[in-house]
């Protein structure tokens, strides 16, 4: 991998203003301020400077406070935080729109920024004809356009409309021709901003792989909310909260388990028919013990032993339960059944109409990170009497940093004779 640097940001910090006709009076005395010869070189004493809520005028307040970083050429930074945590603010600074009000930003090479793919995009214009204009907002000559036309048409795969007016494209459709234009662009940095939220997953991961190829040839800034995403193309994460940097590192997980943090897990919900209830609920690892509600965290490869107690109501005596995690993404990652695939089998007390239902689930190779569970109680028919949403947490500490749900130890082995007689080859291949 190069070393060569080509985006350094230092201490870059700015600051925005809530009140419209004070920014305007602001402005004008940034301009003046700019103008003063004397005021040549403050940038160099502002990189050393502390950023100071001192410095702030009436109703101003800091977008982005004291960022620091560098990206190589082969790298990719992966910039992730809520909305407001000032990620479009430092796009923008980095694309040249707007200007820093403290630090300095230094960009080497060509710059290529898929922000909005559609902006430029004439509606009554064909495909065609918007391909032509976006290549030349984007810096292609005539000549380049013409050479890569059938590649970006064959890229966006809809070429059975790309002599049809762009209004009646739909929206993947507009996302598809416009990151097909981009993709043939051949710069030094690239920033991109949460381009691929739209569109069929069969395009998305042709995306992914064609920004994995662009990164071997420059510096990528990747803003996004999708985690699974960084993961697959980040070399690096930068965490922002409120403007100012909460995380910054190579452990992808660290920072992507830092993001879910600043977001509430939410309330429980309940839904179904109503003809069952989850009254209390144990969760229990080694000597840890967490009830309904709670969240229990655990080694990872833990035994964790799960007891319910159900009511079922209308006179029911018997029913099937079923226990399913989530990720901080609310994709379900376990689903915990009786040997048959199904929701285990329980009976009621006829005096009561009251179980408790036990599962253990040994040596659970959850990734590090935080789960939620759902119980869900079934008739035999399979409709849902309860689902208990968010019935308990489980927080899994000291694992790999993968980003993967699971993790199976399993057993390697080198294997010094090699492989012999594959898919009826006999050819020998000597690991």
């Amino acid at each position: 991998m190069s070393e060569e640097v080509l985006i350094k940001a230092e201490h870059v910090s700015k600051k925005f203003c809530r009140s419209l006709r004070r920014s305007l009076v602001y402005g004008v005395q940034g301009v003046l301020h700019s103008l003063n010869p004397f005021a040549a070189g403050q940038q160099e004493q502002d990189l050393v400077r502390p950023v100071l809520d001192e410095e702030l005028r009436r109703d101003e307040f800091w977008s982005l406070r004291d960022v620091s970083f560098e990206v190589r050429r082969g790298e990719c930074l992966g910039l992730i935080g809520h909305n407001g945590a000032g990620k479009s603010t430092l796009l923008k600074i980095l694309n040249g729109l707007i200007r820093p009000d403290r630090g300095r930003v230094t960009m080497r090479g060509r710059v290529g920024a898929m922000i909005e793919l559609g902006a430029g995009f004439n509606p009554l214009l064909t495909g065609r004809e918007n391909i032509y204009n976006q290549a030349a907002l984007l810096g292609f000559s005539a000549a380049d356009a013409n050479s890569r036309f059938d590649d970006i048409v064959q890229f966006s795969e809809i070429e059975h409309a790309i002599d049809m007016p762009l209004q009646n494209y739909s929206s993947g459709m507009k996302i598809r021709l416009g990151f097909s234009v981009f993709s043939q662009l051949e710069p030094d940095v690239l920033l991109i901003d949460e381009v691929l939220a739209v569109g069929d997953v069969g395009f998305r991961m042709k995306c992914l792989n064609k920004m994995s190829e662009l990164m071997s040839r420059c510096a990528v800034i990747f803003v996004t909310h999708t985690m699974p995403q960084v993961f697959r193309v980040c070399s690096e994460v930068v965490l922002l909260h409120r403007g100012a940097v909460a995380y910054q590192g190579r452990d992808l997980a660290t920072g992507v388990g830092r993001y879910f943090d600043e977001f509430n897990s939410g309330e429980q919900t309940i839904s179904g028919t109503g003809e069952a209830a989850v009254t209390a609920l144990r969760v229990t690892c080694n000597e840890t013990v967490a009830a309904l509600h709670e969240t229990l965290e655990i080694p990872f490869g833990s035994d964790v032993s799960v007891t319910v107690r159900i009511q079922l109501r209308s006179g029911l005596r018997r029913g099937r339960i079923q226990l399913l995690l989530w990720n901080a993404e609310l994709l379900p990652v376990l689903d915990v059944m009786n040997a048959d695939l199904m929701g285990y089998v329980f009976d009621v007390s006829p005096v009561d109409g009251r179980a408790d239902v036990q599962v253990k689930l040994p040596r659970l190779l959850l990734n590090a990170g935080k789960y939620t569970a759902s119980v869900i109680v079934l008739s035999d028919d399979q409709k849902v009497l309860c689902r208990y949403d968010r019935a308990f947490e489980l927080t899994v500490v000291a694992a790999c940093a993968s980003g993967a749900s699971m993790v199976l130890p399993a057993s390697w082995q080198c294997l010094q004779a090699g492989i012999e007689n594959i898919a009826g080859n006999q050819e020998l291949i000597n690991t």
